[in-house]
This record gives structure tokens, sequence and C-alpha cells, in this order.
């Protein structure tokens, strides 16, 4: 363990926003060597004094007080009797005599809530295993990559130690149980919610404290890393919620840190968000962009992560989101973007895409901005990936719909296309959308029992066969019928029902189907690997499409068909360009998922019947409620 001194070039890159690797100077280092102790620093630049105080000095601010940096606002010291493990927090005097009592903005720990000290760790001593991943990761093209990710709470997904604190599974469990399930399931990668520390379990992780914090909740930054580690050596990416755009009011965090609106603006219009409580992060501000810029770099340095979901993008982007007029300040030119945070984000697209080749940024961004998947010097933000709100509030509008009414609803399905390659999409069914009232993804579902499980499988079909990268909420892969709730865990009884164990198979025939097919994951981002087939029968809630392979793979078109009503339909002519045998992929009204096996067409022959402005047809058996994937010619 070593701790390099500060040097006035550091201070110098920090000041300008410009230091990648802050998180090494700043915050709490223990120093080489058994009683070595530990070299605190902290930005405070408003302060009249910083002291480091706790149990150590029975939280006396008099005794070790820190020394400023000139005035570059850091101040800093070594405590001797400080090592591994001692809780600490600043005590900051503003220069109006009041007191602080503030956790480390980059502290590399925290105490369980509700303790709420920074706590003095190291993370360079980890031996890691996962070099030939890196290697891997870093040589691959995303856009042709397959990625299906399985969001997870980890607090809730698996939960049955009422006598235990805390009562959740920790990372060395989730190794076992977690990892080899999203494997079997077909996922590859895992969204991790609520990695960085939090003072509230209710907020889900998303109003942070501890920016460079694994939390405590789920063991040590040790632990984390083990998880990281046994997940690339699985063959599992792990992908990261960041949240850049809000912090929270807590006494012992970012606001008003030396007693002066340090990280956040001083006026309110630019510096709340009222519909959360929080505070907005000033981006225009060097120090701050840095601050965030360097903990984008930290998780991927220190964790090995494969990627960040950037949580509320678009309220970043947009000086009036969630904010009447009046509420607000306009930019310099009168509009409503927030120029400061588009900077800000290009920077840290820049940074992390030029110090980690191959790993993934994901913006959570609702609006139609453009450009968000677009790199920053062709005017873009820089972001791997956006997620698709558009295809998921539109398709589950859909889907909650009675099949009677879906022919007047048809352009729920099928305006999603007209833009599917305006950006790189994820679609994403997350925990929005099955918390709050909304229901879960099953409980949506119209109909009676079977008729539910039936829309289910159809709108899994659906999301696997349309064109875009996914993810998948925990829970939802085998129809849980409870909303999500963050103090349970899931409902893993109901797996003990058949009906629930089929609906888990469907799910899991998709995954591993999406997985091993190029022609669905390796043209997710290139039109022209999808054709329609069948775009224009409302009346009967059908329709059809081709995914076809675009790389150097030579692959069969997969004939993707869709029957959103309960009537089955027989000799069903869908168009075919090419002449010859077609076998049937996949058909979720099959008996393994629950449905009701009424297509026994395994292979099938075109014929020389016109349909859809073909020469060639094929003549389908549609089971009610379901799709079917067909691939062909077969040579």
């Amino acid at each position: 363990m070593t701790a390099a001194a500060i040097t006035d070039f550091d201070l110098h890159l920090f000041g300008e926003g410009n230091h990648q690797r802050i998180y090494d100077k700043l915050g709490a280092h223990p120093l080489a060597g058994a009683g070595a102790g530990t070299r605190f620093a902290v930005w405070a630049p408003n302060a009249e004094r910083v002291s480091v105080v706790g149990d150590f000095n029975r939280w006396n601010g008099d005794v070790h007080i820190m020394q400023a940096r000139g005035r570059s606002g850091v101040w800093e010291i070594t405590v001797a009797e400080i090592g591994l493990g001692t809780p600490y927090k600043y005590e900051i005097r503003g220069r109006d005599g009041r007191l602080f009592l503030k956790a480390d903005p980059y502290g590399f720990a925290m105490q369980l809530r509700p303790d709420n000290s920074s706590v003095v760790a190291e993370l360079d001593s980890f031996e890691w295993h996962d070099d030939a991943w890196l290697r891997r990761r870093s040589g691959a093209d995303p856009l042709r990559s397959p990625f299906n990710a399985y969001e997870v709470h980890l607090g809730s997904w698996r939960r049955p130690w009422s006598a235990r604190v805390p009562p959740f599974a920790n990372w060395h469990e989730a190794a076992e149980q977690l990892i080899p399930y999203a494997l079997d399931l077909g996922y590859t990668h895992l969204e991790l919610m609520g990695v960085a520390e939090h003072p509230l379990d209710a907020s889900w992780g998303y109003q942070v404290v501890g920016y460079y914090a694994a939390t405590a909740r789920y063991g040590s930054p040790h632990d984390f890393m083990t998880f990281v580690d046994r997940c690339h050596q699985a063959g599992l990416g792990v992908i990261l919620d960041w949240v850049p755009a809000h912090f929270p009011r807590d006494d012992h965090g970012l606001s008003q840190f030396d007693g002066t609106a340090l990280y956040e603006h001083s006026d309110t219009r630019l510096g709340e968000h009222r519909e959360w409580g929080t505070k907005v992060f000033n981006y225009g501000r060097h120090e701050v962009r840095n601050f965030l810029v360097a903990n984008a770099l930290f998780w991927a340095d220190k964790f090995h992560v494969d990627g960040l979901r950037v949580d509320a993008v678009a309220a970043m982007l947009y000086l009036d989101y969630s904010r009447e007029p009046g509420e607000w300040l306009p930019n310099r030119y009168g509009g409503r973007e927030n120029l400061q945070a588009i900077e800000f984000l290009r920077q840290m697209n820049n940074a992390v895409h030029a110090a980690f080749p191959g790993l993934l940024t994901i913006a959570e961004e609702s609006t139609s901005f453009p450009g968000v998947t677009r790199p920053p010097e062709h005017g873009g933000l820089g972001f791997n990936f956006k997620w698709n709100m558009g295809w998921m509030n539109d398709t589950l509008r859909y889907m909650a719909l009675d099949p009677v009414h879906r022919r007047h609803h048809h352009a729920l399905i099928t305006f999603s296309f007209v833009y599917a390659w305006s950006e790189n999409f994820i679609l994403p069914i997350s925990h929005d959308e099955v918390v709050h009232g909304k229901a879960s993804l099953l409980g949506k579902m119209p109909g009676d029992e079977w008729q539910k499980r039936g829309n289910f499988r159809l709108l899994l079909s659906l999301m696997c066969a349309h064109p875009g990268k996914k993810l998948l909420f925990m829970g939802s892969e085998f129809g849980q019928w409870p909303e999500w709730r963050h103090h349970a865990q899931l409902e893993w009884q109901q797996l003990e029902s058949e009906q629930h164990r089929q609906l888990r198979d469907c799910a899991r025939q998709l995954n591993h189907m999406y997985l091993n097919n190029t022609q669905f994951h390796g043209s997710d981002c290139d039109p022209r690997g999808f054709r329609w087939v069948d775009l224009h029968n409302a009346e009967e809630s059908v329709w059809a499409f081709a995914r076809c392979a675009t790389g150097p793979e030579e692959a069969m078109p997969i004939i993707c068909v869709f029957n959103a009503t309960p009537v089955p339909r027989e000799n069903y002519l869908i168009g075919i360009e090419r002449p010859g045998h077609y076998r049937k992929l996949f058909d979720s009204d099959d008996l393994a998922f629950g449905g009701s096996g009424f297509n026994g067409q395994s292979q099938l022959q075109t014929s020389s019947q016109e349909a859809g402005g073909q020469p060639q047809s094929l003549k389908l058996n549609l089971p009610p409620l379901a799709a079917m994937f067909f691939t062909g010619p077969l040579t």
C-alpha cells in the first residue's frame, strides 16, 4: 500500500478538471509499512478549517487539523495512528463559524447504514484473474456482439435471512447463486443497481453519498472485486448503474459540503430537482466535473466493471426538466439545453473510451435528444447505447390492451421500426416498469390466466426479435405476479408451479436463441438486417418481419411471425423471397412453455402462390397469442 504525495501538477490538473486519477490523490490512502498511518486529502475551498475526526481523537476537531495547499482548495494531513478499517469524517468549519461533519467524497468505503462515517480502505492488493476477459472485451465490436442484460437489485434478489444483519445476499453468495442462474438463462451481462454507497435502502441506490465506495450492504470492496472477477471468469459482464445527475441532501454528504454550494449550484433554479428532493451537480465547475469523470474511470480501473448505465440523462440535458415556468434558467443562448452537462457527458465518454477500450456507456435518456450515441467529434454525446424508452412505452401499452382493441393500435408495434436505427438502442424492461402501481410484467397482460401467459410469451418473443440489445428486470423472467418490492426477495416459491417454470423455460430459450444467432444480435444496430414481411394486417393484429445476418457470417434469414389475438389462424400466407424448405426454430405456443401446441409444422415447403408482393409463400397455422420463428431455405 503506497500513497504518492500530491504534487503541484496534480493540483493544476484538478483545477482544470482534467486529473483522471484524482482518486489516487484525494481521499484516505494508507501508507506503506506497519504503523505508517494514513494520508488524507479533501477539497473544501471555502472552509476556514478542516480536521480529520473519529473515535481515535474523540471527534475533537482541534487534534488533527489539516493544512491548506495554497489556493487550490485542497487540505491534507498524514495521521500516524490511523490504519485500515478506521472510521473517520471531516470536520469542516465554514467561514461563518458553523461546523459540518462530512463523509469523505473520495472515500473508498463507508459504514453500513444507519452509520455513515467513511472507512479507511485500500483497493490495490486484490489479485485479479480476468486478463483474458479484458483482452477479449477490448477487441470486441459492441454493436455486433450479443448484449442481453439481467437487471438485478441484489438486496431483493434473494433475501431469506430475517435474523441476519444485513438481511440480504452478500457478494460471495451472489457469486455462488446469481452467476450460474444468469448464465443458465442465457444472459450476457448483469446490470447492478445500487452498488455505490447510499444511506437509504428505499432510494434503490439512486441517491448516492459514497461515489467512490462500494456499498457495505453486500460486503467489502474486495468482496465486490471477487464477484466481478468470478463473473468475468464465467463469461459474464458487469454493468453498474451510475448516477451523475443528482445527489441527496443528507447532512454527511456532498450538499453544502464546505458551508457553501460547492458541488451543487447555489441558485435553486439550477441546483435542485424538486421532484426527487435532490441537488444537481454544477457541471460547469472544473473540480466537480473532475470528481465525476474520475469516478466513471474509477469503477473501471479499480473494479474492472464492463460498463456504466448512466441514470436520468434527460434530467441532465434539459434545464427545464420537471420544472414549471419560472423554476428554471435558460442557457446563454436562451435555450433549455444544459450546455455544461452536455460538455461533461462528452468529456466523460471520451475519457472512458480512451482509457478502457471496450467499456460500454449506456444512456437512460427518455427524449429525442439527437446524437446520444454519436461520437462527440461528430456532434454527439458519445454513448455506446441508449435505452429505447419509446419502444418500451409503446410496446407495453399495446400488450396491456384487450386483444379485441389491438387492431386500432397497430402503430404502437410498427412505429418503433421507423426510428429503430436512429441511435444504437437497448430495449429495456427495467425495474421502473414493475413498481409504483404499474403491476408486474405478467400482471400487465390482459385476459384470463392462460391468456396472460400467452401475452407474456408473445411480449418476450417480440423483444427477442426486435432490433436492439436487451435488458430485463429480475423476476420478470419467470412471470412473478407481485410488483417488485425492494425490501423483500423475489417470489421464488412461484417456481414450484409448473406454469412459472414454463415461462422461465420460454425466456431461457429466447435468450439462447438471441445469443446463438447472428441474425439477431449481429444486426441489432444495422438496418440492413431487417425487412418487413407482413406490415399492414392491423385488422387481424398479425405482423411479420425477417432478421438477416449483415456480417461475414453465412446465415439464413429468420422469419418472425406474430399473432396478437387469441384467434388461431389456419393457412395464413406469408410472402417469401426464396423457395425451399423452412424449419421452425421457435414457437411461443409450444406445450413445453404452457401453450396450446396448436402449430405442428416443424418444417414447411414454400408454394408458388404469391403473398405480400413476393413470388413464393409459406402457409402457416398461426397459434393464438403467439410468435413463431422460421429459418430457411434449407440446403
